[in-house]
């Protein structure tokens, strides 16, 4: 090939074994490579990739960057051009909900950090780029809405809900439609109804993903949403302490359980450095997560470790600032690549088939 002309049909025939990070497919036969210009020893092109790989934009550039340079060596200059694909998502179930991927976020136990955890996902995967909607399906203990600062009562368009606008992101819970001071007391039916009409009832618009902030424990609105939706699995947050484990062992059980693929594991309050000393104290142990994970055959997605910042943005109602701190930032944002990674290697492997609803 060194030694050989080259052409658009070369350029294709390197490229065609990489694939679209979202379908693993072929990025050549979904026609994302484009406008291919070889001119005086330089090579151009477009390369068109949806807004659900952001965080995965910089490796797929990269991996065509150097797939063409080591097969023509003799070109003087590689030039690579990104550009986004505008690739609806498609209807799921009866819903009529418009998101290509639906993740849960669980924990088996509250206190852990988990509407934190939920809340920065989705903030850390809009800010890399993608479509985010966010859901609060915490209905008896709902903390989105003060986590985001967000206040104001949902409105009715047509018969359906126009959700809380955070800065582009669509966002739904029921502490919008309840006083702060009030309790919320139902029984299951109730809670059924109320996730459905969330999720059908709502105007999401097309969205790369919805994250779903669980209620703590191993209630039954996880089997509400498998009758629902095919979701695309759900997310586990645990401190490292023993006991919390426990707990995240039976959240992980309990998505099996209703066939709910479990994608990862997410260690927070892992571990707090003293600005005084500089010292790490594991306060609630550290590791104990990754270990689990391990044994369990869950993917590891990464640490939070305990951070006043945090906390106190929290409850300021600007969890986004968090991404302003470098060192908070890469952690989350090193989640999010780790969550989007392993769901296109996924999809490289086998694409991915609906799951079935389990029924009773």
């Amino acid at each position: 090939m060194a030694n050989g002309q080259i052409d658009s049909a070369s350029v294709t025939n390197v490229l065609s074994t990489l694939k679209d990070p979202e379908t693993g497919r072929s990025l050549v036969k979904l026609n994302q490579v484009k406008d291919i210009q070889i001119e005086n020893g330089q090579l151009s092109l477009e390369l068109a990739l949806t807004t659900w790989a952001a965080p995965l934009w910089q490796d797929v550039q990269a991996s065509v960057e150097e797939e063409l340079r080591s097969s023509f060596p003799q070109l003087s200059s590689v030039t690579v051009r990104r550009s986004i694909l505008d690739r609806p998502a498609a209807k799921l179930g009866e819903i009529g909900l418009t998101a290509k991927s639906v993740i849960a976020v669980g924990s088996g136990k509250g206190g852990v950090g988990k509407s934190t955890v939920a809340a920065s996902l989705a903030l850390g995967l809009k800010r890399a780029g993608c479509k985010v909607g966010l859901m609060d399906a915490d209905v008896y203990g709902p903390s989105i809405p003060h986590l985001l600062g967000l206040t104001g009562r949902p409105t009715i368009e047509g018969e359906r809900i126009r959700p809380i606008d955070k800065d582009g992101m669509p966002v739904m819970s029921m502490g919008f439609l309840v006083p702060k001071d009030e309790a919320v007391i139902w029984r299951g039916p109730m809670l059924h109804g109320a996730v459905t009409q969330f999720l059908r009832d709502t105007r999401w618009g097309d969205l790369d993903y919805l994250i779903i902030d669980m209620p703590p424990g191993t209630g039954d609105i996880a089997l509400t949403l498998s009758q629902l939706l095919p979701l695309t699995g759900a997310v586990i947050v645990c401190t490292p302490q023993d006991v919390a484990l426990l707990d995240a062992v039976k959240a992980i059980a309990m998505f099996r359980k209703v066939r709910i693929s479990v994608l990862g594991l997410i260690e927070n309050m892992s571990g707090f450095v003293c600005a005084g000393c500089g010292q790490q104290h594991d306060i609630f142990g550290r590791g104990g997560a990754r270990r689990r994970a391990e044994e369990l055959d869950v993917p590891f997605l990464g640490d939070v470790p305990i951070q006043l910042q945090i906390r106190e943005l929290g409850d300021e109602g600007r969890t986004d600032a968090n991404f302003d701190d470098p060192a908070t930032a890469a952690r989350l944002e090193g989640i999010c690549y780790r969550l989007v990674k392993n769901l296109a290697d996924a999809a490289a492997a086998a694409p991915p088939q609906p799951q079935l609803p389990v029924l009773g």
